[in-house]
């Protein structure tokens, strides 16, 4: 499985990790687990360290159009994206634009990074 996700309940946090070729059904999977699970307005690490992107700019606008959709319905936590590669960075920004919505996100080049940011959440919040 090219992402695997692990949710903490306590800390109100989804890491999930990209492995391999990641393509839009991966990400699409994910977030029906993350919608199915009910935690969408928990704090996100989404890493793809160790991924090779294979997202066209297509499927960015359907994961964008989406991420919109559940902003319709129900608030989001915010998303810290780790990407340390050209290609993943420039993804995660274009991911960025167009899923703009009521939450923050952040792009980060290390893992360590975008669990600080993370943590400067309050995690009580709903």
């Amino acid at each position: 499985m090219p992402v695997q996700w692990t949710i903490s309940k306590p800390h109100r946090l989804v890491i999930a990790v990209a492995r391999d070729e990641l393509r839009l059904a991966d990400v699409e999977q994910y977030l029906d687990g993350v919608a199915i699970a009910d935690v969408l307005p928990y704090r996100k690490i989404f890493d793809m360290t160790h991924a090779a992107v294979m997202l066209t700019d297509a499927d960015m606008m359907v994961l964008g159009a989406r991420i919109r959709a559940y902003l319709e319905v129900s608030k989001l936590g915010p998303l810290a994206i780790v990407a340390v590669t050209q290609r993943a960075y420039e993804q995660a920004s274009l991911f960025q634009v167009l899923a703009e919505g009521d939450r923050p996100v952040k792009i980060f080049r290390e893992l360590h990074q975008a669990r600080e940011w993370l943590d400067g959440f309050d995690t009580d919040s709903r």
